[in-house]
């Protein structure tokens, strides 16, 4: 029950890093839905490996290939099974850490956890898992035609878009290779991560991202609030550190005064502090939230370390890694921001009589 994302639109996934394919099955997708495949790959596409100089090399062509739930081109509401080969994997460059513990990554936890660890990749803990979140979260947009949802990179290390997301044109995320909307920006974190990346090491940043016309009432009153549910799916992609949604934590600094969204006479509201969620349910406002992300924990440099026995050992990264998630990742948060609204919009056309 662990590998379930969702609730009632849910989606359960498998795969390994270096095993033979990743793959999932969704279930409670409606029928009748006429699927846009060259959209999928797609956000495949931006998610995958060897895009550009600034992210792993690793070659993959990452098609999907579905197995169940559509025919003829639609979706027939039994469960959707797909899969996505893996094709370029080189197990070699891991056999250094087969008995050693890489400082932040998941080998120590995994290992104690499970009493064994696929140390190639990472196994499990591969941010390739993301993969499945890609494509379930492509069909999730397909479901919700009238809702735009844009992410971006907001920073990378000390380095901050500056604009407020109102101010950026989001038809430019996708004009330079760190999926920046601000030029001057974008040119200074590429100049940034190539820096870091001549010295074997990594950094981290944020991504910003903006879901516009979800209707009102998306969202559960108790444990399945909408931010709730939000965070949830971002802070399990691989190394997420953080959450924020409307003013997050610079709205501890102000008093209620200054943070209250005053009503105009249409609903809507003066500002949007509370990132357009009140009460755990979407008021008709944006979305917006920002995530954090960590640098990538595989350097390519020595670091102390120890193996299986507590031994000290010295590890250095070997092959392809990112030198920076954030690039990479503004499709995952997309995708996974996405499914959550389906999801929880799905279960809200059962709450109210009116909704059908």
């Amino acid at each position: 029950m662990f590998n379930i994302l969702g609730n009632l639109l849910n989606l359960t996934t498998f795969g390994e890093s270096h095993g033979l394919a990743y793959g999932g099955i969704i279930n409670n997708f409606p029928a009748g839905l006429t699927v846009d495949f060259d959209k999928i790959q797609y956000e495949l596409d931006r998610r995958k490996p060897g895009q550009s100089a600034i992210v792993t090399q690793r070659k993959e062509s990452d098609t999907v290939k579905f197995l169940s739930g559509i025919f003829d081109g639609k979706t027939t509401g039994t469960p959707i099974g797909f899969i996505i080969e893996n094709e370029n994997q080189k197990s070699k460059d891991y056999d250094h850490i087969a008995n050693s513990y890489r400082p932040s990554h998941a080998d120590f936890t995994y290992d104690k956890k499970f009493g064994a660890r696929d140390y190639r990749g990472g196994g499990k803990s591969s941010a390739r898992e993301t993969i499945n979140w890609v494509v379930a979260g492509a069909l999730a947009k397909q479901l919700l035609p009238d809702i735009e949802i844009k992410a971006y990179v907001s920073s990378v290390g000390d380095i901050f878009c500056e604009k407020p997301y109102q101010a950026l044109d989001f038809s430019k995320i996708e004009s330079n290779e760190i999926r920046c909307p601000d030029s001057e920006t974008a040119e200074k974190m590429i100049s940034r991560i190539k820096e870091i990346k001549k010295e074997g090491n990594t950094i981290g940043g944020t991504i910003t991202c903006v879901i516009k016309n979800v209707p009102v009432g998306v969202g559960e009153p108790i444990f399945s609030k909408l931010q709730a549910e939000l965070a949830k799916a971002m802070l399990n992609i691989n190394a997420c550190k953080g959450f924020e949604y409307g003013s997050g934590f610079c709205g501890a600094k102000m008093t209620g005064k200054e943070h209250n969204d005053l009503f105009n006479s249409d609903f809507s509201t003066q500002s949007n502090l509370s990132g357009g969620i009140q009460g755990g349910i979407s008021n008709g406002m944006d979305i917006y939230f920002r995530v954090a992300f960590k640098p990538v924990a595989t350097i390519l440099r020595p670091q102390d370390s120890i193996d299986k026995e507590g031994n000290p050992v010295i590890v250095e990264g070997k092959g392809r890694h990112d030198p920076c998630v954030v690039p990479r990742a503004v499709p995952i948060v997309e995708s996974l921001a996405a499914f959550v609204i389906a999801d929880l919009f799905l279960i809200n056309k059962t709450r109210n009589i009116h909704n059908w």
